[in-house]
Protein backbone atom coordinates (compact mmCIF):
# COMPACT_ATOMS: atom_id res chain seq x y z
CA UNK A 1 0.00 0.00 0.00
CA UNK A 2 1.36 3.32 -0.73
CA UNK A 3 2.56 5.09 2.71
CA UNK A 4 0.96 8.88 0.79
CA UNK A 5 -2.35 7.42 0.21
CA UNK A 6 -5.43 7.98 1.79
CA UNK A 7 -6.81 4.97 4.13
CA UNK A 8 -10.18 3.04 2.65
CA UNK A 9 -12.62 2.60 4.50
CA UNK A 10 -12.51 -0.22 7.03
CA UNK A 11 -15.72 -0.95 7.15
CA UNK A 12 -18.78 -0.10 4.44
CA UNK A 13 -22.19 -0.76 5.26
CA UNK A 14 -24.28 -1.05 2.17
CA UNK A 15 -28.56 -1.45 3.45
CA UNK A 16 -31.12 -1.82 0.47
CA UNK A 17 -31.82 -3.78 -2.22
CA UNK A 18 -31.47 -1.91 -5.59
CA UNK A 19 -29.28 -4.01 -7.31
CA UNK A 20 -27.13 -1.45 -9.48
CA UNK A 21 -26.56 0.69 -6.49
CA UNK A 22 -25.35 -2.14 -4.19
CA UNK A 23 -23.47 -2.73 -7.29
CA UNK A 24 -21.83 0.63 -6.79
CA UNK A 25 -21.48 0.77 -3.62
CA UNK A 26 -19.59 -2.43 -3.55
CA UNK A 27 -17.42 -1.07 -6.95
CA UNK A 28 -16.91 1.98 -5.00
CA UNK A 29 -15.08 0.75 -1.82
CA UNK A 30 -13.27 -1.42 -4.28
CA UNK A 31 -12.08 1.87 -6.11
CA UNK A 32 -11.26 3.49 -3.02
CA UNK A 33 -8.87 0.27 -2.10
CA UNK A 34 -7.05 0.06 -5.29
CA UNK A 35 -6.75 3.84 -5.14
CA UNK A 36 -4.58 3.31 -1.92
CA UNK A 37 -3.31 0.15 -3.25
CA UNK A 38 -3.37 -0.58 -7.24
CA UNK A 39 -2.95 -4.53 -6.64
CA UNK A 40 -6.03 -4.47 -4.51
CA UNK A 41 -8.69 -7.30 -5.35
CA UNK A 42 -12.42 -7.88 -4.23
CA UNK A 43 -13.75 -11.36 -2.63
CA UNK A 44 -17.52 -11.52 -2.92
CA UNK A 45 -19.09 -14.30 -0.62
CA UNK A 46 -22.80 -14.71 0.38
CA UNK A 47 -22.95 -15.24 4.44
CA UNK A 48 -25.14 -18.28 4.12
CA UNK A 49 -21.49 -19.73 2.72
CA UNK A 50 -19.62 -18.91 5.04
CA UNK A 51 -18.57 -19.77 8.78
CA UNK A 52 -16.68 -17.74 11.50
CA UNK A 53 -13.24 -19.60 11.26
CA UNK A 54 -13.59 -18.75 7.00
CA UNK A 55 -14.63 -14.92 8.08
CA UNK A 56 -11.47 -15.12 9.78
CA UNK A 57 -9.00 -16.08 7.40
CA UNK A 58 -10.64 -14.07 4.61
CA UNK A 59 -9.83 -10.90 6.89
CA UNK A 60 -6.55 -12.09 8.12
CA UNK A 61 -3.89 -9.49 7.11
CA UNK A 62 -1.46 -11.24 4.41
CA UNK A 63 2.06 -11.03 4.69
CA UNK A 64 2.86 -8.59 2.41
CA UNK A 65 -0.39 -6.12 3.65
CA UNK A 66 -1.97 -6.28 0.13
CA UNK A 67 -4.94 -4.47 0.03
CA UNK A 68 -8.10 -6.33 0.19
CA UNK A 69 -12.42 -6.02 -0.39
CA UNK A 70 -14.20 -8.26 1.65
CA UNK A 71 -18.31 -8.47 0.67
CA UNK A 72 -20.68 -10.39 2.78
CA UNK A 73 -23.53 -10.44 0.56
CA UNK A 74 -27.07 -11.44 1.46
CA UNK A 75 -26.25 -10.02 5.07
CA UNK A 76 -29.62 -10.43 6.09
CA UNK A 77 -29.44 -14.21 5.73
CA UNK A 78 -26.72 -14.16 8.49
CA UNK A 79 -26.67 -16.74 11.59
CA UNK A 80 -25.86 -15.55 15.28
CA UNK A 81 -22.75 -17.11 15.05
CA UNK A 82 -21.50 -15.10 12.22
CA UNK A 83 -22.94 -12.30 13.33
CA UNK A 84 -21.16 -12.20 16.26
CA UNK A 85 -17.95 -12.98 14.42
CA UNK A 86 -18.58 -9.83 12.28
CA UNK A 87 -19.13 -7.47 14.89
CA UNK A 88 -16.62 -8.40 17.14
CA UNK A 89 -14.00 -7.91 13.93
CA UNK A 90 -15.84 -4.36 13.47
CA UNK A 91 -14.03 -3.60 16.93
CA UNK A 92 -10.50 -3.85 15.60
CA UNK A 93 -10.66 -4.07 11.44
CA UNK A 94 -7.34 -5.39 9.85
CA UNK A 95 -5.09 -2.77 8.43
CA UNK A 96 -5.42 -2.26 4.22
CA UNK A 97 -8.93 -4.38 4.38
CA UNK A 98 -12.12 -3.20 3.60
CA UNK A 99 -15.13 -5.07 4.89
CA UNK A 100 -18.35 -4.74 3.45
CA UNK A 101 -21.50 -5.54 4.40
CA UNK A 102 -24.53 -6.09 2.07
CA UNK A 103 -27.68 -6.37 3.92
CA UNK A 104 -31.34 -5.56 1.98
CA UNK A 105 -32.49 -3.77 5.67
CA UNK A 106 -34.31 -6.65 6.93
CA UNK A 107 -33.96 -10.12 8.28
CA UNK A 108 -35.18 -13.15 9.92
CA UNK A 109 -32.94 -13.05 12.88
CA UNK A 110 -32.62 -11.02 15.65
CA UNK A 111 -29.08 -11.11 14.77
CA UNK A 112 -29.66 -10.32 11.37
CA UNK A 113 -31.73 -7.40 12.39
CA UNK A 114 -29.45 -5.86 14.75
CA UNK A 115 -26.30 -5.81 12.86
CA UNK A 116 -26.95 -2.70 10.51
CA UNK A 117 -27.31 -1.24 14.05
CA UNK A 118 -24.25 -2.24 15.35
CA UNK A 119 -22.29 -1.62 12.38
CA UNK A 120 -23.08 1.80 12.32
CA UNK A 121 -22.09 2.25 16.05
CA UNK A 122 -18.96 0.66 15.04
CA UNK A 123 -18.47 4.13 12.74
CA UNK A 124 -18.91 2.46 9.56
CA UNK A 125 -19.19 4.04 6.57
CA UNK A 126 -22.95 3.53 5.25
CA UNK A 127 -24.23 3.45 1.68
CA UNK A 128 -28.39 3.26 1.34
CA UNK A 129 -29.62 1.77 -1.44
CA UNK A 130 -33.67 1.40 -0.84
CA UNK A 131 -35.73 0.08 -4.13
CA UNK A 132 -36.83 2.92 -6.18
CA UNK A 133 -40.61 2.46 -6.43
CA UNK A 134 -41.74 6.15 -6.54
CA UNK A 135 -41.37 7.82 -9.98
CA UNK A 136 -39.72 10.91 -8.48
CA UNK A 137 -37.17 8.70 -6.99
CA UNK A 138 -36.93 7.24 -10.97
CA UNK A 139 -36.56 11.07 -12.81
CA UNK A 140 -33.75 11.97 -9.77
CA UNK A 141 -32.31 9.21 -11.23
CA UNK A 142 -32.22 9.97 -14.35
CA UNK A 143 -31.04 13.69 -13.81
CA UNK A 144 -28.26 12.63 -11.69
CA UNK A 145 -27.07 9.60 -14.23
CA UNK A 146 -27.42 12.64 -17.21
CA UNK A 147 -25.45 15.13 -14.72
CA UNK A 148 -22.79 12.59 -14.20
CA UNK A 149 -22.37 12.17 -17.65
CA UNK A 150 -21.56 15.94 -17.99
CA UNK A 151 -25.23 16.60 -19.75
CA UNK A 152 -28.57 18.70 -19.06
CA UNK A 153 -31.91 17.10 -19.85
CA UNK A 154 -35.22 18.80 -19.33
CA UNK A 155 -38.32 17.92 -16.94
CA UNK A 156 -40.07 16.25 -20.16
CA UNK A 157 -36.86 14.48 -21.64
CA UNK A 158 -36.99 13.02 -18.65
CA UNK A 159 -40.70 11.81 -18.61
CA UNK A 160 -39.69 10.48 -21.95
CA UNK A 161 -36.60 8.56 -21.34
CA UNK A 162 -38.47 7.03 -18.69
CA UNK A 163 -41.12 5.98 -20.94
CA UNK A 164 -39.10 4.82 -23.69
CA UNK A 165 -37.06 3.03 -21.43
CA UNK A 166 -38.69 1.44 -18.54
CA UNK A 167 -38.05 1.47 -14.59
CA UNK A 168 -35.09 -0.31 -14.86
CA UNK A 169 -31.99 1.48 -13.78
CA UNK A 170 -29.53 -0.54 -15.38
CA UNK A 171 -31.18 0.12 -18.60
CA UNK A 172 -31.68 3.85 -17.77
CA UNK A 173 -28.50 4.52 -16.63
CA UNK A 174 -26.75 3.05 -20.10
CA UNK A 175 -29.62 5.20 -22.03
CA UNK A 176 -28.61 8.50 -20.39
CA UNK A 177 -24.68 7.85 -20.41
CA UNK A 178 -25.10 7.47 -24.27
CA UNK A 179 -28.04 10.05 -25.00
CA UNK A 180 -24.97 12.64 -23.18
CA UNK A 181 -22.72 10.89 -25.66
CA UNK A 182 -24.59 11.58 -28.92
CA UNK A 183 -26.16 15.06 -28.11
CA UNK A 184 -23.41 16.65 -27.08
CA UNK A 185 -24.88 17.01 -23.48
CA UNK A 186 -28.12 18.69 -24.05
CA UNK A 187 -31.03 16.52 -24.33
CA UNK A 188 -34.78 17.10 -24.26
CA UNK A 189 -37.83 14.87 -25.42
CA UNK A 190 -37.26 15.16 -28.88
CA UNK A 191 -33.95 13.97 -28.85
CA UNK A 192 -35.12 10.82 -26.61
CA UNK A 193 -37.51 10.22 -29.17
CA UNK A 194 -34.84 10.44 -32.34
CA UNK A 195 -33.08 7.57 -29.98
CA UNK A 196 -35.49 6.04 -28.33
CA UNK A 197 -38.42 5.96 -31.28
CA UNK A 198 -38.55 2.20 -31.48
CA UNK A 199 -38.92 0.91 -28.31
CA UNK A 200 -40.85 5.00 -27.09
CA UNK A 201 -43.87 3.08 -29.60
CA UNK A 202 -44.39 -0.46 -28.09
CA UNK A 203 -44.43 0.96 -23.79
CA UNK A 204 -47.40 1.34 -22.04
CA UNK A 205 -47.76 5.16 -22.12
CA UNK A 206 -48.26 4.70 -25.57
CA UNK A 207 -50.81 2.35 -24.82
CA UNK A 208 -52.64 4.51 -22.57
CA UNK A 209 -52.00 7.85 -24.01
CA UNK A 210 -54.23 6.53 -27.45
CA UNK A 211 -56.95 5.00 -24.81
CA UNK A 212 -57.82 7.69 -22.85
CA UNK A 213 -58.17 9.99 -25.72
CA UNK A 214 -60.75 7.71 -27.09
CA UNK A 215 -58.10 6.32 -29.97
CA UNK A 216 -59.70 2.35 -30.23
CA UNK A 217 -57.44 1.45 -33.41
CA UNK A 218 -54.69 2.77 -32.08
CA UNK A 219 -54.64 1.47 -28.56
CA UNK A 220 -55.32 -1.80 -29.35
CA UNK A 221 -52.80 -1.16 -32.35
CA UNK A 222 -50.07 -0.56 -29.39
CA UNK A 223 -51.29 -3.01 -27.17
CA UNK A 224 -50.87 -5.54 -29.66
CA UNK A 225 -46.97 -4.19 -30.36
CA UNK A 226 -46.60 -3.99 -26.61
CA UNK A 227 -47.53 -7.57 -25.81
CA UNK A 228 -45.85 -8.43 -28.73
CA UNK A 229 -42.73 -7.65 -27.83
CA UNK A 230 -42.60 -8.41 -24.79
CA UNK A 231 -43.79 -5.47 -22.07
CA UNK A 232 -44.56 -6.56 -19.04
CA UNK A 233 -48.75 -6.88 -18.23
CA UNK A 234 -48.52 -4.55 -14.94
CA UNK A 235 -46.37 -2.24 -17.14
CA UNK A 236 -48.91 -1.45 -19.23
CA UNK A 237 -52.00 -1.77 -16.51
CA UNK A 238 -49.79 0.95 -14.50
CA UNK A 239 -49.39 3.11 -17.40
CA UNK A 240 -53.14 2.91 -18.17
CA UNK A 241 -53.61 3.88 -14.61
CA UNK A 242 -51.47 6.74 -14.10
CA UNK A 243 -52.62 8.32 -17.60
CA UNK A 244 -56.38 8.10 -15.96
CA UNK A 245 -55.81 9.26 -12.67
CA UNK A 246 -53.73 11.88 -14.22
CA UNK A 247 -56.41 13.15 -16.59
CA UNK A 248 -58.82 12.90 -13.45
CA UNK A 249 -57.07 15.11 -11.23
CA UNK A 250 -56.24 17.41 -13.77
CA UNK A 251 -59.92 17.73 -14.83
CA UNK A 252 -61.43 17.80 -10.99
CA UNK A 253 -59.08 21.54 -10.96
CA UNK A 254 -60.32 23.04 -14.40
CA UNK A 255 -59.00 24.71 -16.98
CA UNK A 256 -56.06 26.91 -16.34
CA UNK A 257 -52.36 28.22 -16.49
CA UNK A 258 -50.30 24.87 -16.35
CA UNK A 259 -47.68 26.79 -14.80
CA UNK A 260 -49.67 28.12 -12.47
CA UNK A 261 -51.19 24.66 -11.70
CA UNK A 262 -48.39 22.61 -11.05
CA UNK A 263 -47.77 23.30 -7.63
CA UNK A 264 -51.25 22.60 -6.81
CA UNK A 265 -51.14 19.27 -8.86
CA UNK A 266 -47.63 18.32 -7.46
CA UNK A 267 -46.73 17.58 -10.78
CA UNK A 268 -44.46 19.09 -13.71
CA UNK A 269 -46.44 21.91 -16.13
CA UNK A 270 -45.69 19.83 -19.32
CA UNK A 271 -47.53 17.29 -17.86
CA UNK A 272 -50.50 19.50 -16.49
CA UNK A 273 -50.65 20.57 -20.14
CA UNK A 274 -50.72 17.09 -21.50
CA UNK A 275 -53.42 15.83 -19.06
CA UNK A 276 -55.64 19.19 -19.64
CA UNK A 277 -55.57 18.27 -23.66
CA UNK A 278 -56.51 14.67 -23.11
CA UNK A 279 -59.09 15.57 -20.59
CA UNK A 280 -61.03 16.82 -23.85
CA UNK A 281 -64.13 14.91 -23.91
CA UNK A 282 -64.19 13.83 -20.15
CA UNK A 283 -67.14 13.71 -18.24
CA UNK A 284 -67.03 13.14 -14.42
CA UNK A 285 -69.16 9.80 -14.94
CA UNK A 286 -66.60 8.66 -17.52
CA UNK A 287 -63.26 9.23 -15.84
CA UNK A 288 -65.47 7.43 -12.14
CA UNK A 289 -65.92 4.50 -14.50
CA UNK A 290 -62.14 4.67 -15.93
CA UNK A 291 -60.97 4.85 -12.51
CA UNK A 292 -63.23 1.69 -11.30
CA UNK A 293 -61.57 -0.10 -14.50
CA UNK A 294 -58.20 0.44 -13.96
CA UNK A 295 -58.24 -0.38 -10.31
CA UNK A 296 -60.01 -4.25 -10.91
CA UNK A 297 -56.96 -4.39 -13.99
CA UNK A 298 -54.59 -3.75 -10.98
CA UNK A 299 -55.52 -6.88 -9.86
CA UNK A 300 -56.23 -8.76 -13.36
CA UNK A 301 -52.74 -8.36 -14.10
CA UNK A 302 -51.22 -9.47 -11.07
CA UNK A 303 -53.41 -13.68 -10.99
CA UNK A 304 -56.82 -12.52 -10.49
CA UNK A 305 -58.09 -12.92 -14.40
CA UNK A 306 -57.22 -16.43 -16.11
CA UNK A 307 -55.65 -14.44 -18.91
CA UNK A 308 -53.96 -11.08 -18.48
CA UNK A 309 -53.74 -10.40 -21.94
CA UNK A 310 -57.31 -10.63 -22.98
CA UNK A 311 -57.85 -8.30 -20.01
CA UNK A 312 -55.69 -5.48 -20.94
CA UNK A 313 -57.98 -6.00 -24.19
CA UNK A 314 -61.26 -6.15 -22.64
CA UNK A 315 -59.87 -2.80 -20.02
CA UNK A 316 -58.66 -0.37 -22.93
CA UNK A 317 -61.88 -1.01 -25.03
CA UNK A 318 -63.72 -0.13 -21.71
CA UNK A 319 -61.69 3.03 -21.17
CA UNK A 320 -62.08 4.48 -24.65
CA UNK A 321 -65.99 3.37 -24.15
CA UNK A 322 -66.20 5.65 -21.12
CA UNK A 323 -64.32 8.36 -23.02
CA UNK A 324 -67.14 10.52 -24.45
CA UNK A 325 -69.68 9.18 -22.48
CA UNK A 326 -72.68 12.02 -21.57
Amino acid sequence: MSPTATSPDALHLVVGDEELLVERAVRASLDAARAADPQADLTRVRVSDLTPPELAELVSPSLFAEGRVIALEAAQEIGKELADAVVAYSRAPADGITLVVVHSGGGRSKAAKDLPGVLRKAGATVTECPKMTRAADREAFVRNEVRAAGGKIDPEGVAVLIESVGSDLRELAAAASQLVADSGGAIDAEEVRRYHRGRAEVTGFAVAEKAVTGDRAGALEALRWALDTGVAHVLVADALADAVRTVARVSAVGRGDPFAMAGQLGMPPWKVKKAQAQSRGWEQDGLAEAMGIVAGLNADVKGVAADAGYALERAVLRIVDAHGRR
